[in-house]
């Protein structure tokens, strides 16, 4: 694969950036993608490694190896079509992927793995300016009806497989627009939504229909329509008119942080904070818009969602932004050795923290402090330490006795994660749980991806639990195979 020697004679190159005093200043995407030549290149250090454990280290299993030679040799063509038979959408993962390829790389064992990522953005982009990505639409129609409850990666991958043999699909959205968190959570900085969009207008060319502004519950007095949306389906209706249900919503279901002052004005889920701006890059009006213009922002969480708080913070004018995380700092190089092919736990400088942050590890909020007017103005926090209790082997969280401490805030973000999906839809339509409160329903046997109601399926974060874009995407696929043996007795869709 690629050059013999190339993995030698080449290092590896990363994607150029705007610079960040220039980039936070506005919204759209900073990151170029690779040019012809640079991207042959990294495409010559695939080796020849026999094994390729990044297929297994991709949730969706890109032929990676394949794709790399093809760039390599200047096959950008057959090198898309490559990247399609097993991805739906690469300009999302090429952009928000975090790449646990690169980390399976045989070449990572003791050297720069290849850039994957790179090269699958660079085809992708390519691809688009060459015109090649076209409707896909079915030769002939097979009549069956399904629905699919969500239009994040997972709706619409499986909306797209099913529509591309045949069936009708209608895809309901309880935003106004299509997307789920690629629309409003992930920042147009990292995202913009013309990525979106034109994918949706492929979809609607190979048959799609979408609503959106549609709750699907069975109580048309749910307060949450309020927010979420402007009309209410119910899911009796949706069972009596449709031959197959997917249920592809997001894990919404923020974990909270009850500390005393939790309630304070200024304290927000993170995704209290995200869509907002995201709407208004799109131009909508938001009124009392969430704003960390002038304001000391705390983000409580040190993941992606946390960093993108970090990143719309900086571009909002925030007058000081500080990342906290519960567990200790990771080492800065994870033990190659030990870890390899896995996802290693390893220090990560997102380009957001590039941009302006101080961060601080294995600290523990206790409690927000008011100013008289009931706006949270300070953070008391505590330093803690981790030991593995000698009775049950589990790591165990102890507070450093004297290390408390206060910083001012104005604007608290929390950002620690996802626990479940929002209760109503599963709820609407009777589906069993798991003990984490995903919908319950097996990828294994002939009944993958079933519900315990008859003709519903479930796919993505609603049924695996928060997880990766790459992971929905494999996870709306696989369901829409299953949906389609279900409806006809048989499917040519890849699993």
């Amino acid at each position: 694969m690629g050059k013999v020697t190339g993995f030698l004679e080449f290092e590896r190159l990363e994607e150029a950036y705007e610079e960040a005093d220039s980039r936070v200043h506005h919204y759209r995407e900073f990151v170029l993608h690779l040019d012809d030549a640079a991207a042959a290149k990294q495409g010559a250090r695939c080796m020849d490694c026999g094994i390729p454990f990044c297929q297994s280290g991709c949730p969706i299993n890109n032929i990676i190896p394949d794709w790399n030679d093809l760039v390599y040799r200047g096959d950008w063509r057959q090198a898309i079509d490559t990247l399609h038979s097993t991805n739906n959408f690469p300009e999302f993962t090429g952009r928000v992927c975090p790449a646990p390829c690169e980390a399976a790389c045989t070449l990572n064992i003791n050297n720069d793995p290849v850039g994957i990522k790179s090269i699958e953005h660079a085809i992708i982009d390519k691809a688009w300016e060459m015109g090649w990505v076209k409707p896909q639409p079915a030769a002939a129609k097979t009549g069956k009806r399904v629905a699919v409850i969500g239009s994040g990666p997972a709706g619409l991958a499986c909306a797209q497989q099913l529509a591309r043999v045949g069936h009708d699909v209608t895809v309901f959205e309880k935003n106004d627009r299509i997307g789920g968190l690629l629309r409003y959570g992930i920042p147009d900085f990292k995202l913009e939504k013309t990525h979106i969009d034109r994918r949706v207008e492929q979809m609607q060319a190979e048959g799609v229909t979408f609503r959106t502004g549609v709750l699907v519950s069975r109580d048309p007095l749910d307060p949450i329509i309020t927010s979420w949306a402007s009309e209410t389906v119910k899911p009796d209706d949706l069972l009596r008119d449709f031959d197959a249900v997917v249920l592809a919503g997001g894990a919404e279901q923020p974990r909270d942080l009850p500390v005393p002052g939790r309630e304070l004005s200024g304290v927000h889920y993170a995704m209290e904070f995200l869509p907002q701006q995201n709407k208004v890059v799109a131009g909508d009006p938001v009124s009392g818009q969430l704003l960390a213009t002038g304001k000391h922002v705390i983000v409580i969480g040190g993941g992606d969602t946390g960093s993108d708080c970090v990143g719309t913070s900086n571009r909002q004018g925030a007058k000081s932004v500080t990342q906290f995380e519960l567990m200790p700092q990771p080492p800065e190089e994870e033990n190659r050795q030990l870890t390899w092919p896995y996802w290693p736990v390893k220090l990560r400088t997102s380009s957001s923290h590039e941009e302006g942050c101080d961060r601080d590890w294995a600290v523990s909020t206790k409690a927000f402090v008011s100013d008289e007017q009931g706006r949270v103005r300070a953070l008391k926090a505590v330093r803690v330490e981790w030991a593995r209790d000698p009775a049950s082997g589990q790591m165990k969280m102890q507070e450093v006795a004297g290390s408390e401490f206060d910083l001012p805030a104005d604007l608290v973000l929390l950002a620690m994660g996802f626990v479940a999906p929002v209760g109503s839809v599963l709820d609407s339509f009777g589906v069993s749980r798991d003990g984490r409160g995903n919908a319950q329903a097996t990828t294994e046997g002939e009944r993958s991806y079933a519900t315990s109601v008859g003709k519903v399926f479930a796919a993505g974060d609603m049924r695996r639990g928060q997880s990766l874009v790459v992971w929905a995407i494999r996870e709306g696929r696989q369901c829409a195979r299953a949906v389609d043996e279900f409806l006809t007795g048989h499917s040519e869709l890849p699993r």
